[in-house]
């Protein structure tokens, strides 16, 4: 029988990009494989890829294709920060070490999951100033968003100014700042299986292709045909 594209894929891609603001769309069957073929298509062997907390298949991920995982986070540290804080934010001072590497911020909410970091979210002002430190030495900005909505809400909680805005705009003014992200869509009710890569330049596809060589199809990618 033969494999016909999935016309949810039209869908879907219409949905990541006009949130993302990003145009360059690879489906995967899980987050961890969008790890595995951006790495796969973008690193070499002794890049360094810090981040503000590594979560287990991300570390995996980079150090089988013998690529650094650094981590550069200190708010996450404080037992109990007065007032709270995004701790999930980056270090700066690791960032600043860092700058000659490329750098990815993890953007998971708090109290549940990054289940290595408790969890924590990052801040509007840490995710706009490691964009621009990284702007300023020529490096990608990849965002991992698989809790990009949660994320959002503690920005419009916790953080002065964003109080009247909506879920919406505050998760598009994250993505404004990233060159590319991952996600993972198997959190809460959304799917049950699938995640993807976006981007603001196309991706090398034969890199892509080879990492991910499991796949039928592009348009497909192991979703579920209801997405």
């Amino acid at each position: 029988m033969r494999a016909t594209p999935a016309r949810s894929f039209y869908r879907l891609q219409a949905v990541v990009q006009g949130l993302t603001g990003m145009q360059h769309f690879v489906p995967t069957h899980q987050g961890r494989a969008a790890e595995k073929v951006l790495f796969s298509a973008v690193c070499k062997k002794g890049d360094l890829v810090p981040n503000n907390c590594h979560f287990d298949t991300t570390r995996a991920n980079l150090e089988f294709l013998g690529i650094g995982a650094g981590l550069v986070i200190a708010e996450g540290l404080q037992p109990a920060p007065d007032p709270p804080l995004q701790r999930g934010n980056i270090d700066w001072r690791g960032s600043k070490r860092c700058s000659k590497s490329r750098l990815r911020a993890s953007l998971r909410h708090a109290h549940r999951h990054n289940n290595t970091g408790g969890g924590q979210p990052v801040s509007m002002a840490n995710i706009r100033g490691c964009a621009a430190l990284l702007k300023q030495h020529g490096k990608p900005f990849i965002m991992d968003v698989c809790r990009f909505s949660e994320n959002a809400m503690f920005i419009k909680l916790r953080e002065p100014g964003y109080e009247n805005q909506s879920i919406r705009q505050i998760a598009q003014e994250m993505f404004s700042y990233a060159d590319g992200c991952t996600m993972s869509a198997k959190k809460d009710g959304m799917v049950n299986i699938g995640g993807f890569i976006a981007a603001r330049r196309p991706l090398d596809r034969r890199g892509a292709q080879r990492s991910d060589h499991g796949r039928r199809l592009s348009t497909t990618a192991g979703w579920p045909g209801a997405t």
